[in-house]
């Protein structure tokens, strides 16, 4: 195989806001695999809290570079497994195996949905983010992007107050991410009061590593709760069961599509909602979730959706939600 890395810059639209960072562009690195004239591509965005930069996923990579092109490939599974045993981060592992993936469909004349026998009939529509904002701002961006489904970020002194201030304006469905910014007693106080506002479930309200804190939440709070920076890799999935309503699964942590299927899968087994969420990837990556929707309860997939200027095309989300997928078989992608 030939395998090339490129780094962008890609520009926001506008300052996103969460309760730790805030940011104008996202650092990104997209990877080309190519192997008898056929190429697929894959997408991990840097991430400060992970402490992972595309520089350092570029350095992990180059230092397998010669194994990997002379890798017999067949099949992502056992590609994935080969760079696992190399010892990469997940998130080079999610570039390669995403981009592994999309030369799979290629070559077989089929896109990744169909080939793990689901199809496009039904799928949950995708949140848009409106990140952390004065409320005339937050305010402007529902207004600019009129849609079904909101994440709100909160993580405030006054959260409660400003999703009552964005209630006025619009009668979509709010769902909350709270990026770890409450506590548990936060928690099952604004639970009510966001339910009344019309809030779905929260995301991810406690840090991390506060599995005293969500059993507390799971027993008093009146909204359901999903799993975000306490679910990153497979073996989280058991432990998150007995203390969150459902997981909310992010490529770029896990390693890739390929965990990321037996991630839902496990998650239904054990009973819980199933989301996968972007991390601001452009067109390449959110065409790899996008393979995924059948299988989903909920998605956010917005990354693409709030940037400036895009790098690929692949599939679209149309202003109602609704997804139209290439005819272009993997996950569809085509570089700009």
């Amino acid at each position: 195989m030939q395998i090339q890395l490129r780094k962008y810059t890609l520009p926001l639209k506008h300052t996103f806001s969460i309760s730790r960072e805030s940011h104008d562009f996202q650092d990104s690195l997209v990877v080309t695999l190519s192997l008898n004239g056929v190429s697929g591509y894959g997408e991990a965005t840097s991430n400060p809290y992970y402490k992972i930069t595309v520089e350092s996923m570029m350095q992990e990579i180059n230092n397998i570079s010669a194994s990997i092109a002379s890798f017999n490939f067949t099949t992502p599974e056992v590609f994935h497994q080969f760079l696992v045993d190399k010892n990469l981060s997940n998130f080079a592992i999610c570039a390669l195996d995403l981009a592994a993936h999309d030369l799979y469909g290629k070559r077989n004349k089929k896109p990744l949905y169909s080939i793990w026998n689901t199809n496009t009939d039904t799928y949950p529509i995708t949140n848009y983010t409106i990140g952390i904002a004065s409320i005339d701002a937050m305010v402007a961006k529902m207004k600019e992007m009129p849609w079904p489904i909101y994440k709100i970020k909160l993580g405030t002194d006054n959260d409660v107050a400003i999703v009552k201030e964005l209630r006025r304006h619009t009668d979509a469905i709010f769902r909350i991410d709270a990026n770890c910014a409450w506590t548990a007693e936060e928690t099952i106080l604004n639970a009510p009061l966001l339910k009344e506002l019309g809030v779905e479930f929260l995301e991810q309200p406690l840090k991390a590593d506060n599995w005293e804190g969500m059993e507390k939440v799971m027993h008093h709070s009146v909204l359901p709760v999903m799993a975000d920076e306490s679910c990153i890799v497979e073996s989280d999935v058991e432990k998150c069961a007995l203390h969150f309503s459902g997981i909310n699964i992010k490529l770029t942590k896990c390693g890739g599509l390929t965990p990321a299927l037996r991630m839902i899968k496990k998650g239904k087994e054990l009973g819980l909602k199933v989301m996968v969420g972007c991390m601001t990837e452009s067109t390449v990556g959110i065409s790899a979730i996008a393979q995924l929707l059948p299988q989903l309860d909920y998605v956010d997939m917005d990354g693409a959706l709030l940037l400036k200027k895009d790098i690929a095309k692949g599939v679209e989300i149309q202003s109602n939600g609704s997804v139209l997928f290439p005819e272009l078989y993997g996950s569809g992608i085509t570089l700009l």
